[in-house]
C-alpha cells in the first residue's frame, strides 16, 4: 500500500499540473513557501492539516483528494497503522478513512453482535461498498470467502455487492457500518 507522504506528493503534483500552475504560483495562492510545495511534491515534506487545506483551496480540490487511497478491492486499515495528518494548532490529527464520491448515498449503522451464528448477507445493489470500524470486541468481517479478523479501531472496506459476513468472536462486539451506494 502506498504510504501517505508518497500519495500526497503524487496527488499534489498531479493537481498542480492539471491546474497549469507553477510551484511558485501555487505557493503564492496557498500562502505557503515555495520550498514547502517542492518538499511535499518530492515526498520529503510532512504537511499539517492546515497546509493541505490551504493547498486544496488554492487548487480548488477537497482535502480528501490528497489523503484518500485509491480503491482496489477490500481495504483494511489497522488502528495501529493509522497515519493521520497532524494539526499545527492543536493535539489533533485527521485520518481520512474514506471519501464520499459525488452523488453517493451513505447509510450509517451501529452494529451490536454476539458470538454464535454469523450474519451472512446476500449481495446488495450493484456498486454498494461497505465500510466497517470495529468499536469493541472482535469479529470476522468482509467478503464471505475471505473475511478479515478485526480488532477495536480497525477499519475495513469491501464490496457490498458480493456475499459478505459479520461474525462476532467475542461477547459485546460492536461496530459502525456505513453502506454506500455509488
Amino acid at each position: 500500500m502506498e504510504d501517505l507522504r508518497t500519495r500526497i506528493a503524487r496527488t499534489l503534483r498531479r493537481e498542480r499540473e492539471a491546474a497549469a500552475l507553477s510551484v511558485s504560483e501555487l505557493a503564492r495562492r496557498a500562502g505557503v513557501s515555495k520550498a514547502t510545495v517542492s518538499q511535499l511534491e518530492s515526498g520529503a515534506g510532512n504537511p499539517s492539516v492546515e497546509t493541505l487545506w490551504a493547498l486544496g483551496v488554492a487548487l480548488d480540490v477537497p482535502f480528501a483528494v490528497f489523503v484518500d487511497p485509491p480503491a482496489s478491492g477490500p481495504t483494511l486499515i489497522r488502528a495501529a497503522d493509522l497515519s493521520g495528518v497532524p494539526s499545527a494548532a492543536a493535539a489533533y490529527s485527521a485520518t481520512l478513512l474514506a471519501a464520499s464520491p459525488p452523488g453517493a448515498r451513505r447509510d450509517l449503522y451501529l452494529i451490536k453482535a454476539e458470538p454464535g451464528e454469523a450474519r451472512r448477507s446476500d449481495p446488495h445493489h450493484p456498486g454498494t461498498i461497505e465500510h466497517v470500524v470495529l468499536l469493541a470486541g472482535q469479529a470476522h468481517v468482509g467478503p464471505a470467502d475471505e473475511p478479515v479478523l478485526l480488532q477495536p479501531g480497525d477499519y475495513l472496506t469491501y464490496p457490498g455487492d458480493a456475499p459478505h459476513v459479520f461474525e462476532a468472536t467475542v461477547a459485546g462486539t460492536s461496530a459502525v457500518l456505513i453502506s454506500e451506494l455509488r
